[in-house]
């Protein structure tokens, strides 16, 4: 079976990805493979079609996580084909009109990237079959319209406005995650269908408030609802094509889409019609009331954005059948006109360079067919007869005057809905009068003509849409209408009727009340108010500004406290941090198990003397950092003969070579570093820090009694057991790292690789240039150069053994890479990083990449046959002349830990030695006493 529903949403994704990568392509040719996507993904739609109108449900499963209920699974139901269908149609239409609009100077290969990533992000939610899948394409869809929105970085509008929806809408994705936990804690699922059909019981759990207010938190900070309704109109900042898209069928329409999809689980209490009713008439009023004193075209719009999402929350509030199907149908009514209104903006912005509609006027003149264009859609944003705004208008007024609940909550809902007609009316009619009749224009820095006739075409899409649904709309909409419907409401299902003329009744009397009621409040602020000297602030966006810039000097003031340059400082918080983190814990028994003690030998003693000795000759020579170097240097030999001691060769090889690298970091790092360390002159901070460590000390000492004098019969037991059996390993250590818990190791070279990565970026500004590095090594060392050559050849030999005999011995990628970094680190020191790197040109910052897309493509190649990531795999060849060899798939993953460890070390160390410092650099000028050496030279010499 052709999995139509995975290619629909990879779609999207490979075209951004094609995009990204195309260099050298035209325009033309870029929006072409932009336009692919949604084109070829309404291919899909159709063909999926018949089944959904049949009331099927087309589904896509894959295990993901099945520990914590998280699968890929899609879901196209009535409500999804739907979405879906918008987001592919105007999107389409969006790239096209996208490709005329765009400067020369705009990058289009980095704009359809984003926009197709959003796209993608979008399909993704609206198919998610698993709640938790879903939050994470929602959260996708900020990210990505982060990046639409600030795609102008060079305009402090676009910055601040990106910025202002990322936080909001992510604070909501945060609690919105919160919501769906716990609806996955009362059912038991995450997939949608056991939500809906545990609908009763989570209505019914202790946990449905706090589940409901989370969910409501995601939905209403998404979709632009009371109080978060600030960070919408900022938004508008962003390139015109993308207002269009995010705030006609996408971004803003994610909330109301949510609180479709879990209507049938969380509707039907007082506390959901309570809160999303007045919400939904709240936000309402105050974005249709700010509409009518905006002067920007895109503000005005924004606002009227804010409203219209206001009306469709305000409608699934009431929680009625017929209701549900009035939000549905003005989702689509609201997303065909705005996505029209806000083209023709960007048209007049683009002809006229302004939208300011105190510089516009009269543009029929100039521009008649685009004001056309624009009129008939502000028309249907208005709600006249014969345009699709005015069927689910209609609905809505109806739908307000049947409501359950009488008193006041009935009058008050009936106020705000003919209110809202009042200023629907009012701010269409200011968007047509004030831009397209009266006088002007004023003071255009360029003549207003028509536009290219192909950047039209998806405004005459759009309109027309609107006036076949206003004419026909049982011919048009009611197939889409009625799927969607029927996904949510079931055996609910409402009759009802699209028809353009149902009689004189209440409703049609409230539309032309609202007609005329925003006529004359229009024309009465005009004659009494200068509506264009108004200038309304935008108390959320203050209020956001002020908090960001609390948080900011808070952070400022608290980085200040933790780090202010001073290690010491740095040091004392992250010991004492660990402190706390270790010891909370075990804070309500603070009992040691019950230790089998066992008797040590004279060697046992004799090590720990040592280690004992080493470490407080640490104290004592601090000062004198070489030799405290060297005193560390026997510790950490100690600890690795302890551990070669306690039958742990794995980890002995890995610390010892561990402290030759170590050592080699710090030989480099002295060579920067004053002669000798500041004196702590400060009694009682020497007596804190004593009791700091000692307190410290004991607390690891005792972990580690404790676990060393546990029974044997634990988890070690189980992985002795399965380690040859089912990872096909007889070294158990190798086995734990790249099988049992691979994920861990998989993470632990990610992190390696991008610390390296970071030392990279911080030093590579200040190293010399070739011809100014130093010409030997960092620090003269007794060490002749041919030796240290003749070590590498050797080095490799070993390193390449025991990376093939890691599974069954000791040994491994992480041992190996080790290996062969010691030789080449010995070059570094001695004969400096333009000698080594001259004859071997390693590219360390490739080895890393390597590294780790070979241990991901191992991770990933079992889940194509249906298995976890990183599962393992065995076979046992016949080679000539070798006979049969026994491999495992973990081999490939251990070359991605080989790489990135050698890969990581070397970067960092080559970093290191690729520095001058100005201490040599003066004493080469003479200006230096040579008894001021660095410590390690002077030392040495």
């Amino acid at each position: 079976m052709i999995p139509f529903l995975e290619i629909l949403l990879a779609l999207p994704f490979v075209l951004a990805l094609v995009v990204a990568l195309a260099r050298g392509v035209s325009r033309g040719t870029t929006a072409w493979l932009a336009a692919s996507a949604p084109v070829l993904g309404l291919l899909i739609l159709a063909w999926l079609t018949p089944a959904v109108l049949a009331d099927h449900t087309v589904r896509g499963e894959h295990a993901w996580l099945p520990q914590i209920g998280l699968a890929f699974s899609l879901r196209l139901d009535g409500l999804a084909w739907m979405f879906a269908g918008m987001v592919l149609a105007i999107g389409a239409l969006v790239v096209m009109y996208a490709h005329y609009y765009l400067g020369r100077n705009d990058s289009a290969p980095r704009f359809y990237a984003y926009l197709l990533l959003f796209m993608g992000a979008m399909l993704g939610m609206v198919l998610a079959g698993n709640l938790l899948l879903l939050v994470v394409f929602w959260e996708l869809t900020s990210i990505s319209s982060f990046l639409l929105i600030g795609f102008w970085s060079h305009q402090k509008e676009a910055r601040e406005g990106a910025r202002m929806a990322l936080v909001i809408t992510g604070g909501g994705g945060l609690a919105l995650l919160g919501g769906v936990v716990l609806i996955g804690r009362i059912v038991g699922s995450y997939e949608i269908d056991a939500v809906y059909a545990a609908a009763d019981q989570i209505r019914a759990s202790a946990l449905y408030p706090w589940a409901l207010v989370l969910v409501l938190a995601g939905v209403f900070t998404k979709s632009a609802q009371f109080p978060f309704h600030f960070w919408l109109p900022h938004a508008m900042a962003a390139p015109t094509p993308v207002s269009a898209y995010l705030h006609s069928a996408t971004m803003v329409k994610a909330g109301v889409f949510l609180l479709a999809r879990l209507h049938p689980a969380l509707a039907g209490t007082d506390l959901f019609f309570y809160v999303v009713s007045t919400v939904g008439a709240l936000t309402l009023l105050i974005g249709a009331w700010n509409a009518i004193f905006q002067h920007d075209l895109k503000g005005m719009l924004a606002y009227s954005t804010i409203s219209h999402l206001g009306l469709i929350t305000l409608l699934f509030g009431l929680s009625k059948p017929m209701a549900v199907v009035a939000a549905l149908f003005h989702i689509l009514n609201h997303a065909t006109f705005k996505a029209s209104l806000f083209m023709a903006a960007g048209i007049i912005d683009h002809e006229t360079g302004t939208r300011d509609i105190r510089r516009l006027g009269n543009l029929r003149r100039s521009m008649p067919f685009t004001s056309a264009l624009a009129i008939i859609a502000s028309l249907a944003m208005a709600g006249i007869p014969l345009l699709n705004g005015f069927l689910s208008k209609e609905m809505f007024f109806a739908e307000a005057l049947e409501i359950d609940q009488q008193g006041p909550v009935r009058v008050a809902m009936i106020v705000a809905a003919f209110l809202a007609g009042v200023f629907g009316v009012a701010y269409s009619l200011r968007f047509v009068y004030e831009t397209f009749f009266g006088t002007g224009p004023r003071a255009l820095d360029r003549v207003p003509h028509e536009p290219p006739r192909w950047m039209k075409i998806p405004v005459e899409v759009l309109v027309v849409a609107c006036l076949a649904v206003g004419v026909v709309p049982a011919w048009t909409i009611a197939p889409a209408l009625h799927a969607a419907a029927l996904s949510l409401l079931g055996e609910r299902m409402p009759a009802y009727s699209l028809a353009v003329w149902h009689g004189f009744n209440l409703p049609l009397l409230m539309s032309v009340g609202g007609m005329i009621g925003g006529v004359a409040l229009y024309f009465g602020l005009r004659r009494l108010l200068d509506l264009h000297a108004l200038m309304r602030r935008s108390v959320g966006r203050a209020l956001f500004q002020f908090n960001l810039e609390a948080a900011f000097r808070l952070a400022a003031r608290f980085t200040g406290m933790l780090a202010n340059g001073s290690q010491q400082r740095s040091l004392v918080w992250l010991v004492v941090a660990a402190l706390v983190a270790g010891t909370l814990p075990f804070a309500a028994d603070l009992r040691l198990p019950t230790p089998r003690l066992h008797a040590m030998p004279a060697f046992g003693w004799l090590l720990w003397l040592g280690l004992v000795a080493a470490t407080v000759m640490t104290v004592v020579l601090y000062r004198q950092r070489l030799l405290a170097v060297i005193v560390v240097g026997v510790a950490g030999l100690m600890v690795s003969l302890a551990f070669a001691f306690l039958s742990a060769p794995d980890l002995a090889l890995t610390q010892l070579l561990v402290e030759m690298v170590t050592l080699a970091l710090i030989l480099l790092a002295m060579n920067y570093l004053p002669s000798a360390s500041p004196v702590e002159r400060s009694t009682l901070r020497r007596v804190r820090d004593a009791a700091i460590a000692l307190v410290a000390g004991t607390g690891v000492a005792v972990l580690a009694y404790a676990v060393m004098t546990r029974p044997a019969d634990t988890i070690a037991g189980e992985l002795l057991a399965r380690s040859l059996p089912e990872a096909y390993g007889s070294n158990v250590v190798n086995v734990i790292l790249v099988d049992f818990r691979g994920f861990d190791t998989f993470g632990e070279i990610t992190v390696f690789g991008i610390a390296a990565l970071v030392v990279h970026a911080l030093l590579r500004k200040v190293r010399m240039a070739p011809e100014k590095r130093m010409p030997g090594g960092p620090v003269d060392l007794p060490v002749p150069a041919d030796l240290t050559q003749l070590l590498f050849p050797m080095a490799l030999t070993v390193s390449v053994y025991l990376f093939l005999r890691g599974h069954n011995a000791p040994g491994g990628g992480f041992i190996a890479g080790l290996v062969l970094a010691v030789p080449l680190l010995m070059q570094y020191v001695v004969q400096g990083a333009a000698s080594v790197e001259s004859r071997f040109g390693f590219n360390y910052v490739a080895c890393i990449g390597i590294g780790l897309l070979a241990a991901g493509i191992t991770g990933v190649v079992p889940m194509l046959s249906g298995l976890p990531f990183l599962t393992s795999g065995h076979a046992e060849p016949v080679l000539p002349w070798i006979g049969e060899v026994a491999l495992a798939s973990a081999i490939g993953f251990d070359i991605g830990v080989y790489l990135v460890v050698f890969g990581g070390a070397m970067l960092i160390l080559s970093m290191m030695g690729t520095i001058e410092p100005a201490r040599r650099r003066a004493s080469r000028r003479g200006t230096i006493d040579p008894a001021k050496r660095s410590p390690l030279t002077a030392e040495l010499r």
